[in-house]
């Protein structure tokens, strides 16, 4: 399909990966193993899949890694949520990154929508 290099959505998902790491540098040290593990593995899960359905031979293969890609970006809105609400990340933080959560599946539901058949738009 595409040279993922040259997809905005996946240069938009590694923006956001690198601001969640940078994120949970601040978490406790007993959370490395926790929730800062999953967050980082989410937010890795929605760049990497797009990379990966990018390199797949038709449009419906795409359009199920970016729909694994969505997955991985509901899980990491919950898990900001859990953080802000556990008291590890400031509320200005967290609508950031929730906002950039939001972007990226904007993103991806629009690149599904145009890789899919005309009947199914």
């Amino acid at each position: 399909m595409h040279n993922f290099r040259r997809l905005a959505v996946w240069d938009r998902a590694l923006s956001l990966t690198e601001n969640v790491y940078a994120a949970t540098r601040g978490f406790p040290e007993e959370e490395r193993f926790g929730l800062v593990s999953q967050m980082r593995r989410a937010s890795v899960s929605i760049v990497s899949n797009i990379a990966e359905g990018s390199s797949r031979a038709t449009d419906k293969e795409v359009r199920r890694y970016l729909a694994l890609s969505r997955g991985s970006a509901a899980e990491l809105e919950t898990q900001v949520i859990v953080a802000e609400r556990v008291g590890f990340l400031e509320g200005a933080l967290a609508t950031r990154l929730t906002a950039e959560i939001d972007e990226v599946r904007a993103m991806l539901i629009g690149l599904a929508t145009k890789l899919a058949p005309s009947h199914e738009a």
